[in-house]
């Protein structure tokens, strides 16, 4: 179970990323301990940009390629590593699989359940705010958005869905056998 909850802790960490990484094109950083807020201006200026972005559709639509692809994601982690557990018969396998099955069953509602409670993107978006003030500045981010109400910022954000999903799926096709190598070395013999 630690596993699959260490799957879905990367996964929502990864999709959390991916939804910023349209107008956040810098090296992620700690915040602050005691990170001030912005000033009103810089912080009207980060909603605009927000909303120029349409970023509550952005986040809700990665939210909902997640909530999809969640359950495939853990099942095919969770395979991995109990096919990569040495000296396991072929029906222990099949046991601690069927287990997976029975544990994954209800992640599909529960994820959607999760990511469709409407204060979510409102608790991201007050998070958001102080992150975007501390890298750009408020005439920055109104140049950003003026951006995203061009053509091609308008075409960006309409592609942002489909490059995150296929960005998750090489990310997962680059990262997971190195998981899984990581697991078995982690594991005893």
């Amino acid at each position: 179970m630690k596993k699959i909850a260490a799957v879905l802790s990367f996964s929502c960490s990864l999709a959390f990323a991916l939804a910023a990484a349209p107008a956040l094109a810098v090296t992620p950083e700690v915040a602050p301990a005691a990170a001030t807020a912005p000033d009103p201006a810089t912080a009207k200026a980060v909603r605009e940009l927000l909303d120029s972005m349409n970023y509550r559709k952005l986040v809700n639509d990665a939210f909902s390629k997640m909530a999809a692809q969640m359950p495939q994601m853990m099942r095919s982690g969770a395979e991995a590593a109990v096919r990569g557990t040495p000296n396991l018969s072929d029906a222990e396998r099949a046991k601690r699989l069927a287990a997976v099955d029975k544990r994954l069953a209800n992640v599909g509602p529960m994820m959607t359940q999760l990511f469709n409670d409407p204060t979510l993107v409102d608790e991201m978006i007050e998070e958001i705010v102080p992150l975007y003030a501390r890298h750009f500045t408020a005439d920055e981010m109104r140049q950003l958005a003026d951006f995203y109400r061009t053509p091609v910022g308008a075409k960006a954000l309409e592609k942002m869905p489909q490059l995150m999903g296929e960005g998750m799926k090489i990310g997962q096709k680059v990262v997971e056998p190195r998981v899984q190598k990581l697991m078995r070395e982690l594991q005893p013999n």
